[in-house]
Order: structure tokens, then C-alpha cells, then sequence
């Protein structure tokens, strides 16, 4: 595991210890597109590109390892998807650092023109609003059936502090849109280390709950749990209620892929954030991102392994269900099953509505970065801009989540573009035309392994684009791979 994580070496010594931008000695550093200079620490730029990683995938991956197995998950999958990841930052920030640039946008402009600075533009900015409205979707579901549970009350009454439309423009005005207008994402280090906090206390009532939940669960719907999974093909292929598998592959395993391979999308945010990184160079914002992805491996497959032995297949497969029918994406639903007034759980389900809530901000940023990137590519810093923007991106996402309910399904189809275009796409093509030929030839070993990620996101993508189509064809809702 450890020579997983390990430094990915430059292609000379003297670049890895430059300072990103280049600058002529004994001049004052020269600032591009932002007029500050790197000011975050170290442990916060970790806060914020982990929280950046840190999704509401998390709450997936025990229905991925009821269909993968044990050893599958954890020894392979998640580790290779790791290794990927912190391979995929090292190619964006090499080809950073080739050109002295810290954008994204301009890491396309750099190798296709204007039509790459576009296009990488674009997709950031959808990749990023699709994960905001996961988020608020999430606040807009649970956070009225938090508040009705703490009141002591059976049923949804009416008010409107338990009308999740009004509960969301709340949330957004008080919460997300202050953090939003923050000048500098590094600001962000204390609420995204906050937010991280809130799911480590997430997950340590998940290993709590493992040693207090018996397993099948005695309710009368799980009398029913049976013919609904096999209505629904949500099973492990046994008949076995609370038996764990080691190694597991069924007509289901597929469908965990993209959940898996999504799991530590947060390229969008790794430039920001190595702007604003104190004595910035490659080798301090690998470690940033090795640190990083670390932390997360660990949080998913402690998530993973203990709410899989909890609930095991066929009580996942129920979970699975209510997610995807209910567009519920919430682990902890299971748990509330058990006792719908648990204080426990629902001190944790308000951790979870924390968590996201306050990753919104730091998603925000690098969606502000591309329009500004767009449309002011040479205007210095501007409060009205910065905040106008902020409050007009808030605003878009508040309507898709209040006024289309159908949201799911089409930044599900976003989502298997943009993730793997993020993820291994953009950084493999970057890398391959960025780099001069003087450092790498064309038919390098360093080359050839960026152009076969490259493909091993557009395989992903098409993969994921399967699943999707075969869902609305059957008319199931199975596939995941959302952040």
C-alpha cells in the first residue's frame, strides 16, 4: 500500500524544486489570474482537497462490496482506483508545471487552443454544478426528516421548517453563500475540516452500529426483502442472509465500477487549491494529494467493510433499492429502520447534512475559476464579480434541485462524461501535448502509459454510458458513479 502512495518522481530534479511559476531570480514572483499569494498551509490545503474528495459516494460502497467481495473491494479495486488517482494528479500537475500555468482552463488552452480551454471549462463547470445539486439534494430530502425526528414527530405535518424546498434557499443564504464568498479557497481549510470531522464521526457510528445491529433485521419488511431483491436483481447470488464474501462476482458487479472509479474525483479543485498552497511546488501538492487520497482510501474502506457487515447482501440490496427508487442516497436510511428515533443516528444523519453542506463552497470555487477563466480572462480580482458569480451559481442550483425532479438521471448521464474526462481523460491528453519532445518523445514509456489512461477513461466512460442506457431501457435504476 505504501508504494501506492508513494512520490511520483518529475522528469529532472531542479523542476520538482522550482517554485511553480517561474521567476527570474532576485524578482518579486510573478502572480497569474490571482492577485495573492499562496498563503495556505500545508494541513489545510489536505482539509480542503480531502473534503474536495470526500462525496456522497461514500454512502455506496457497502452496496459495492455486497457485490464484490471483501477481498475484491479492498485489495484491488480500491487500491488500484487509488493508485490511479494519485497518478492522474501527478500528470495534471507535471504538465502545470512544464508551462509555469495554474488553471485548468489553461492547461486546455495550452494543448488545443481555445476550443481545449472550452471544453475543459465546460466540463468543470457541469461536473461541479451535478455534484452541488447531489449535495442539496441530499439537504432537501433528509434534513426535514431530521428536524420532524428531533421534534418527536411520526409525520411530515406541513410546516414549512419541514418543507425541504424552503429548507435548502435557508441553508443556501446562511451557510453555503457566506463560505462562497470567501476570497481565497484556502479560507475554506477550517469549515472542510470541520466537514471531515462530522463523517469521521459518520463512520465511527458505523462501526459502532456493527456491534449492535443483529443481522437479518426483525421488521415485517424484511419478510419481503427476499422477493423484492429478486424482483429487482439486487442480490449477492446466495440465499445466505449474513454470511460475508470474500470474493463475489454477479450480473451486479459491474455497476460498482463506476462508484468505485468516481470515488476520489477532486481534479477540478487541485489547481486552486496548489495556487493558493504556501511554498508551492510539485513535489509539496503531490504529497498534498498523496496525503490526501490516503486519508479517503482509509474512510471508504472502513465505510465500506463495516456497513457491509452489518447488513450484508440482501439488506444492501433493500438499501440499494430505497436509494434509487427514492433518489435517497443515504447508508444511514438502513440504520433508521432499525429504530426511526435512534438519538444516535440521528445525530449522525445531521453529521452527514454538515458535511455535504459544507462542501458545497469548496466545490464552487473552481466552477467560479472557469467562467472567470471564460469570460474576464485578463480582469484582476473583482469583490462584485466574485460575488455576483457565487450568487448567481447558488441561485441555478437551488431551481434544478426545487423544480426538476428528474435531476438524477441527467447529471447521471453528465456524470459518466465528465468524471472520466477529469479523472483520466484530460490530464493523459494534456500531459501528451504539453510536455516538449526535447524532455519525453512522443513514443516515451511516460507517453504511452498518459495515452493508456487516456483510454482507460474513455473505456470507463462508454462502460458507464452502458449502464445507463440499459437502466432506462429496463426502466431500473442501478448504475451509480456520481461524486
Amino acid at each position: 500500500m505504501t508504494s501506492g502512495f508513494c512520490r511520483f518522481d518529475g522528469l529532472d530534479a531542479l523542476a520538482e524544486q522550482e517554485e511553480f511559476l517561474p521567476h527570474k531570480s532576485g524578482s518579486k514572483k510573478e502572480i497569474h489570474f490571482t492577485d495573492f499569494e499562496g498563503k495556505t498551509s500545508f494541513g489545510m490545503s489536505i482539509f480542503n482537497l480531502s473534503n474536495a474528495i470526500m462525496g456522497s459516494g461514500i454512502l455506496g460502497l457497502a452496496f459495492a462490496m455486497s457485490n464484490t467481495g471483501i477481498i475484491l473491494l479492498c485489495e484491488i479495486l480500491l487500491v488500484f482506483i487509488a493508485i490511479l488517482s494519485a497518478y492522474s494528479i501527478h500528470l495534471l500537475l507535471k504538465s502545470a508545471g512544464v508551462v509555469g500555468i495554474r488553471a485548468y482552463e489553461q492547461l486546455g488552452n495550452r494543448a488545443f487552443g481555445h476550443p481545449g480551454k472550452m471544453l475543459a471549462a465546460v466540463i468543470i463547470t457541469v461536473h461541479n454544478i451535478g455534484a452541488m445539486s447531489s449535495y442539496l439534494f441530499i439537504v432537501k430530502s433528509e434534513l426535514p426528516l431530521v428536524i420532524q425526528a428531533f421534534l418527536g414527530k411520526q409525520e411530515n405535518t406541513g410546516e414549512w421548517f419541514l418543507n425541504g424546498n424552503f429548507l435548502i434557499i435557508i441553508v443556501s443564504a446562511l451557510i453555503i453563500l457566506p463560505l462562497a464568498t470567501m476570497k481565497q479557497l484556502g479560507y475554506l481549510g477550517y469549515t472542510s475540516g470541520f466537514s471531515l470531522s462530522c463523517m469521521v464521526f459518520f463512520l465511527i457510528s458505523v462501526i459502532y452500529k456493527k456491534f449492535n445491529i443483529p443481522c437479518p433485521l426483525e421488521d415485517e419488511d424484511h419478510h419481503n426483502l427476499s422477493h423484492l431483491s429478486h424482483g429487482h436483481g439486487y442480490i449477492n447470488g446466495t440465499d445466505d442472509f449474513c454470511e460475508a464474501k470474500m470474493f463475489t462476482i454477479n450480473s451486479q458487479t459491474a455497476y460498482t465500477i463506476p462508484i468505485l472509479a468516481f470515488a476520489f474525483v477532486c481534479h477540478p479543485e487541485v489547481l486552486p487549491i496548489y495556487t493558493e498552497l504556501r511554498d508551492a511546488t510539485k513535489k509539496r501538492m503531490q504529497n498534498v494529494a498523496n496525503i490526501s487520497i490516503l486519508a479517503m482510501f482509509i474512510m471508504y474502506l472502513l465505510t465500506a467493510l463495516f456497513g457491509y457487515l452489518t447488513f450484508y447482501g440482501k439488506e444492501l440490496a433493500y438499501l440499494y433499492m430505497q436509494w434509487t427508487i427514492n433518489s435517497t442516497s443515504e447508508l444511514l436510511h438502513t440504520y433508521s429502520r432499525v429504530d426511526p428515533l435512534d438519538v444516535l443516528v440521528l445525530c449522525v444523519r445531521l453529521a452527514v447534512l454538515v458535511a455535504v453542506t459544507l462542501t458545497v463552497p469548496v466545490v464552487l470555487f473552481p466552477i467560479r475559476r472557469a467562467l472567470l477563466q471564460i469570460l474576464f480572462p485578463d480582469k484582476p480580482f473583482h469583490w462584485a464579480r466574485h460575488i455576483i458569480i457565487a450568487f448567481c451559481l447558488i441561485s441555478l442550483v437551488n431551481l434544478l434541485v426545487i423544480f426538476v425532479p428528474s435531476i438524477r438521471d441527467i447529471f447521471g448521464l453528465i456524470g459518466a462524461t465528465s468524471a472520466p474526462s477529469l479523472i483520466f481523460i484530460l490530464p493523459g491528453i494534456f500531459y501528451i501535448r504539453i510536455v516538449p519532445e526535447e524532455q519525453e518523445p512522443m513514443f516515451s514509456r511516460s507517453k504511452i502509459q498518459a495515452a493508456c489512461f487516456a483510454a482507460v477513461g474513455f473505456i470507463f466512460m462508454v462502460m458507464s454510458l452502458s449502464f445507463i442506457i440499459i437502466d432506462w431501457v429496463t426502466g431500473e435504476s442501478r448504475s451509480g458513479g456520481g461524486h
